[in-house]
């Protein structure tokens, strides 16, 4: 089996765009760093055709990827999902980090035009609408969204983040919590709009009130769920339960937790959408979604494949399925 750029970041202990761009020559990399990955392709037996000997050649089979790579395990997953079904489809891959930044993000697509990829994956920031789309939309560019959906005419796959949301807030209903608090995501991110929607039609279900001082905004980072949480903590009427948007949030809640003295479950419940690596090792375990993440990536290939192919085709937009894994966070015990 082909080693791939995945496997390469892991043996070198850097991230998949470092591994890229020492590939591809895209941005200067540190000497050292540089080292270590080609020794690490060395030890492995990586090899790759750089994107400018293949254009070369006329070699059209290039797509590009433009996602966040600063070391979430939810993209790093995703990316797997992407090479692994991109060297099945015969696609060679080039990948840019977008570091969630919107202006980067405009830069990077311009930049994998420029190296002529057949399509881009992206990942989209929350000012796609108004930057990049219009760059892949005036360069008529195979596009396919990922995760982060979007209200356009465009193919695009995530996961469906309301119901999932919702069925985390339910157990918690069920646990006979009534103070139920929601740390939502980035804003202006479909996953954070999305998730929060799920948070609130769970409590409408439950004949609950909606008090609005109980959702608070972590940005989606660790150090932004550790000041949500702590905000929460401060109310003088106190959540017993929280709902998390993702798994970088969930750590900075659990530090603000342990330096609160507050034992999870007994002195509050804590539920969280993605199910991240170290999930099971946490004392408690982590009750959470787990998201299809991998098999996300692989849809986005083989739509983007299907635009490729067919440029006319009516966009589709597909949504799969999350799976609650219950451990013992929420108060239950966990799942055998």
């Amino acid at each position: 089996m082909a080693v791939t750029m995945t496997q390469v970041a892991k043996e070198a202990g850097v991230s998949v765009s470092t591994v890229s761009h020492v590939i591809n020559g895209t941005r200067p990399v540190a000497e050292v760093t540089r080292r270590q990955v080609l020794d690490a392709m060395d030890r492995l037996g990586f090899t790759h055709q750089p994107v400018a000997r293949s254009l070369a050649a006329g070699n059209t089979t290039t797509i590009g990827v433009a996602i966040p790579l600063s070391g979430n395990p939810f993209h790093q997953e995703l990316f797997a999902g992407i090479e692994g079904e991109a060297r099945r489809q015969r696609f060679s891959v080039f990948v840019s980090d977008t570091s969630d930044e919107p202006e980067r993000e405009r830069e990077v697509i311009a930049n994998l035009i420029a190296h002529h990829v057949r399509g881009v994956l992206v990942s989209p920031t929350a000012g796609w609408a108004r930057g990049a789309s219009r760059v892949v939309r005036d360069h008529q560019l195979p596009c396919v969204l990922v995760d982060r959906l979007q209200h356009q005419p465009i193919d695009q796959v995530g996961v469906e983040n309301e119901r999932a949301t919702a069925m985390l807030v339910e157990h918690l209903v069920v646990k006979g919590h009534r103070r139920i608090a929601c740390i939502s995501g980035r804003d202006g991110l479909s996953t954070t709009d999305e998730r929060v929607s799920g948070y609130r039609a769970a409590l409408r279900s439950a004949g609950l009130p909606i008090d609005d001082r109980l959702v608070v905004g972590g940005d989606s980072t660790d150090s932004g769920g550790r000041r949500a949480m702590r905000a929460l903590l401060a109310l003088e009427d106190a959540p017993t339960a929280v709902f998390v948007g993702n798994d970088s949030m969930s750590l900075g809640v659990l530090r603000a937790l342990r330096e609160a003295g507050r034992v999870v479950p007994r002195d509050i419940a804590l539920v969280c959408f993605d199910d991240p690596p170290w999930g099971d090792l946490a004392t408690p375990g982590l009750t959470a979604i787990a998201q299809p993440t991998f098999a996300m990536g692989a849809r986005a290939v083989q739509l983007l494949a299907r635009r490729i192919a067919d440029p006319d085709a009516t966009p589709q937009t597909l949504r799969l399925r999350g799976e609650v894994t219950h451990r013992s966070s929420c108060g239950c015990r966990p799942t055998p």
